[in-house]
């Protein structure tokens, strides 16, 4: 009888051992695992610039990856995993909508202004007015920005206000993200860039004139979230959280951005 009960209980615990071990492994890998992190270009500079002191203090690694906000939702839509996203706010809105997110974790980092930039050395245009930048767009032989960026539909709707939409059409260059429409201005396609300030500032051989006039003055916002199926939600957290920190502020605001 004895050594009936003995073998029951040891067929009985034998998988929940292997199960509980498998979960402290699970765990151990976790908290050994590069924090999985996609962002987008806007807040590039200032993540790349924020993440190596919290890669020192946390003794954890953090693997980044770069999109548009428009890539990187889709692809988190369709299952792409990630531990924590910073995207604009209406992309985390998205995201959030698909059940991408953990409750409660979504935070605001701050914002950019739209800005014009030119190639360095170039005649910087005066773009104080309405008047001004509606002159700019119509005396320039190209005009570049993201056609999948953030800031389009702000782009959009001043030249609708200006009433030069059609006239500036036909020499608009749309291309995939930022970078490769500041490649554009570089090589001499275009003369004008138009995307956030926290992109034109750190671009190569790209200088900023400055934001859009008042009339047409708008930004994007950012924000992060940490994933519903992070591996490490609290290292996660601890990510998010240097983002907003009071040491990460000056350098938040030395790439373009605001709170």
């Amino acid at each position: 009888m004895l050594r009936s009960t003995a073998g029951t209980l040891r067929r009985t615990l034998a998988p929940a051992a292997v199960a509980l071990l498998a979960l402290a492994t699970a765990l151990v890998e976790a908290q050994h695992a590069p924090i999985r992190v996609i962002a987008s270009n806007g807040v590039r500079t200032f993540v790349d610039a924020v993440v190596p002191a919290f890669e020192r203090t946390s003794g954890r690694k953090v693997a980044l990856t770069y999109g548009t906000t428009s890539g990187l939702v889709k692809n988190i839509v369709a299952g792409e995993g990630f531990d924590v996203v910073i995207a604009s706010a209406d992309g985390i809105t998205q995201i959030a909508a698909a059940g991408k997110i953990a409750a409660g974790s979504r935070t605001a980092i701050g914002h950019s202004f739209v800005g014009l930039g030119v190639r360095q050395g170039a005649r910087r245009p005066a773009i104080g007015s309405a008047a001004d930048m509606k002159q700019a767009l119509l005396e320039a032989k190209g005009v570049t920005y993201a056609g999948d960026g953030a800031s389009r539909p702000h782009i959009d709707a001043m030249f609708t206000r200006l009433g030069i939409a059609e006239a500036v059409k036909a020499k608009t260059i749309l291309e995939q993200g930022s970078g490769r429409a500041i490649g554009r201005v570089t090589a001499g396609d275009a003369d004008l860039l138009i995307t956030l300030v926290s992109e034109i500032l750190p671009a190569p051989g790209i200088e900023l004139v400055g934001p859009l006039p008042p009339e047409f003055s708008s930004s994007v916002s950012f924000a992060a979230a940490v994933g519903a199926a992070a591996s490490d939600p609290p290292a996660a957290r601890a990510l998010v959280t240097s983002l907003v920190s009071p040491e990460s502020t000056a350098t938040l605001r030395q790439k373009g951005l605001e709170r």
